[in-house]
């Protein structure tokens, strides 16, 4: 038989979980307090048990997508999160001399560019061998000094960053570039040619306006050379009547 100081010990350990209890339910706003309800109710009365919410997992990987910035500011560094300082951590291992660069997109200018991994500064990938991540030639290899503008957590950046690059992904490098000269050099060649059109245009036309003129000016002066040897004909004429009578 059960002493009276563990029945007492029992009662109240069961009251606290009551006031426990109620606490916690007057912590919660209504949607949460009915779900909180159905759920006791299932667990307790149903004849399944109800199965808990499983949250999604973040990741550390998820993290560094999140929070990972091409180029650090002091704004950044300053942040005491845990979330950024892994994400100052990882950036800390980078090689920040030269870059990777994916060019799948590079018709339509698109270019994405990263810093190297030591284990991609070992290989010499980016700087030995073509920045281009699908690239791995190592003849003919140029450095250029870019100017990457991009758009990072709703902010457009500008940066200037170096990249190796063999000629034929130098072109794709370059493309929306030499695209855009190429357009503006054919429309410059438009222009002139329709001056230059224009410009014969109007020489047609003076040169034939010039002809109906000289044309105009021959057959005045073919009258009045005829009308000039009428007259000396009849002078000629009455000269010899005045000589032989």
């Amino acid at each position: 038989m059960a002493s009276f100081g563990s029945l007492k010990q029992a009662i109240f350990d069961k009251e606290a979980r009551k006031q426990q209890y109620q606490d916690h339910i007057r912590g919660l706003n209504a949607y949460d307090r009915h779900k909180k309800f159905v759920d006791d109710y299932v667990s307790y009365y149903g004849k399944q048990r109800s199965v808990p919410e499983k949250l999604p997992v973040k990741t550390d990987l998820d993290t560094l997508r999140e929070g990972y910035r091409f180029i650090r500011t002091e704004e950044d560094d300053m942040n005491p999160s845990w979330e950024q300082r892994l994400v100052k951590r990882y950036y800390d291992k980078l090689f920040k001399e030269y870059c990777i660069a994916d060019m799948s997109h590079y018709k339509t200018g698109k270019i994405g560019l990263r810093w190297r991994t030591e284990k991609e500064v070992i290989s010499g990938k980016g700087q030995f061998v073509c920045g281009n991540k699908h690239c791995d030639r190592r003849d003919y290899l140029s450095s250029y000094e870019v100017n990457f503008s991009y758009i990072e957590a709703g902010e457009n950046k500008q940066a200037l960053v170096k990249l190796v690059a063999c000629e034929r992904c130098a072109e794709k490098l370059l493309y929306k570039k030499l695209k855009e000269k190429e357009r503006l050099k054919q429309k410059e060649n438009d222009i002139q040619r329709k001056k230059r059109d224009r410009s014969e245009s109007d020489e047609d036309t003076e040169i034939d306006h010039g002809r109906v003129k000289d044309s105009k000016k021959g057959n005045k002066g073919s009258g009045s050379s005829t009308a000039k040897m009428m007259d000396d004909a009849d002078n000629f004429n009455e000269f010899l009547e005045g000589m032989f009578p």
